[in-house]
Parts: C-alpha cells; sequence; structure tokens
C-alpha cells in the first residue's frame, strides 16, 4: 500500500514538474517595427531595413550621440508583470556597421534595461533592472550575433550579473535601486524595455553610430493550464486514501 502510494504520488510530482510551458514572442520585423523604436531627429535615423537581416528585415539605426537605444513601451508582450512567469528568457540579434569616435573604431557597452516609471526615486527618471551582455564593436560584431539572458522574475535579490538604478550609493556613487526596491517589485510593473548602449552610471563621447538589431524576443514560462487541475486532483487522491 505505502509502495503504490509513494508510485502514485512520485507520477503526479512528476506531472506537475512537467506541466509547464513557453509563450514565446519574437518582433522579426517581417510586419512592421511591433512597437520597437530607435533613435531618431538631427542625429540621424532609424528604420526598418528590407534586407540584410538575421534572415530579411531588421531594424537599422544612423545615429551620432552619446549613444543608442532601441525601446519598446506598448507591446504588451514584452512589458507589463513579468512576475506571473516561473522565468523569462530576452534575447535579441546584434549587427555592428559602425562606432566610431574621432575617426576612430571604438567599443560600447551593450544592455538590456527593464524600466518601472511608477516608482521612479529621488528625481530620477526611472527605477529598473540592467543586464549588461558585452562590449561591442564593429570588428567583434561585424556579423549578427545574438545575446540572451534567462532569469527569475521572482527573485528578491538582483541576479548573478544584474544592476539596479534609481538611486546613488553615497560612497561609491554607484547606481542602486531604491531604499526598500527589490528586483520583483521593479518586474511586477515593467513599462519599458531598452536594447541600450548606455550603461548605468557611466558618461559617454559623442560617436557615430551604425547598429541593426533584429529577431528580439521575450520568452515566458509558466505553468500549464493543466497544472491546477493536477494539484487539484493530487489533493483530492490523497484526500480519498486517507479515508
Amino acid at each position: 500500500m505505502n509502495t503504490a502510494r509513494n508510485f502514485k504520488h512520485t507520477i503526479m510530482i512528476a506531472l506537475l514538474a512537467g506541466a509547464a510551458q513557453a509563450q514565446t514572442t519574437t518582433t522579426t520585423f517581417s510586419n512592421g517595427t511591433e512597437g520597437w523604436e530607435g533613435p531618431s531627429g538631427i542625429g540621424g535615423f532609424t528604420a526598418i531595413q528590407l534586407f540584410g537581416g538575421n534572415d530579411g528585415q531588421y531594424l537599422q539605426t544612423d545615429f551620432t550621440d552619446f549613444g543608442v537605444t532601441f525601446r519598446n513601451s506598448t507591446n504588451e508582450a514584452f512589458i507589463g508583470d513579468y512576475t506571473t512567469s516561473e522565468s523569462i528568457t530576452l534575447s535579441v540579434d546584434l549587427l555592428v556597421n559602425d562606432i566610431n569616435f574621432a575617426s576612430n573604431q571604438t567599443t560600447r557597452p551593450w544592455l538590456v534595461e527593464l524600466r518601472d516609471y511608477d516608482s521612479a526615486y529621488n528625481g530620477l527618471p526611472w527605477t529598473s533592472v540592467f543586464f549588461y551582455f558585452d562590449e561591442i564593436s564593429q570588428s567583434n560584431n561585424g556579423d549578427w550575433r545574438t545575446y540572451s539572458v534567462t532569469f527569475d522574475p521572482n527573485s528578491n535579490d538582483l541576479p548573478l550579473g544584474w544592476g539596479g538604478y534609481g538611486d546613488e550609493d553615497p560612497n561609491t556613487y554607484e547606481p542602486i535601486l531604491p531604499p526598500g526596491v527589490s528586483f520583483s517589485d521593479v518586474l511586477s510593473g515593467v513599462d519599458e524595455i531598452a536594447f541600450t548602449t548606455f550603461q548605468p552610471g557611466f558618461g559617454f563621447l559623442f560617436a557615430d553610430h551604425s547598429i541593426g538589431v533584429d529577431n528580439l524576443s521575450i520568452t515566458r514560462t509558466v505553468p500549464a493550464p493543466s497544472a491546477l487541475a493536477l494539484i487539484g486532483l493530487s489533493g483530492l487522491v490523497g484526500t480519498r486514501r486517507r479515508r
């Protein structure tokens, strides 16, 4: 009897462990920008290019400024409450044609930043968490390269490789999260996602940027609808065994 009960319990746990599904949304720019935008104005332009992407269309910016940012604040797949998911994966394909300062190729940091405007603190424009991917340059990114990060949005502490912005350490002057704000607090209300060369806490000089992005994606791993039914069934089976 105990063996049978333990066997059925093990099967139920295995079913529950596997009862999760991944929901992926990817912008390939074959259907327009889908909310993504890059810098524009007197410094240059951002536009969809029909050919040359990492399979088809891509978003290209040619802009002279301190840095460049590709942001989205309207596509519901990329913003909102991340904490309803068990895990999140963010991914982007990047191509660098040129990052030029004073006629010399240079490097810039490449990050993803998740911004919450509602919890802005101490006069700063937003509170955010950000992940540093790599230093990018024409020599390192002359061909398409994929950058991605997977993380637990329900973590209270900043995961390895992540930083916080919204306040400043009084001793080191480094950006930190505001008092009482956790990683998951920011991710419970993401108002904007940004892939950017601006690293919080650092200053940059004017440079000519020619950068393309493609296949911007988010994968949310969530419990499958059947998981709740399995949980209920597990409890029902346990109740019947106790009678």
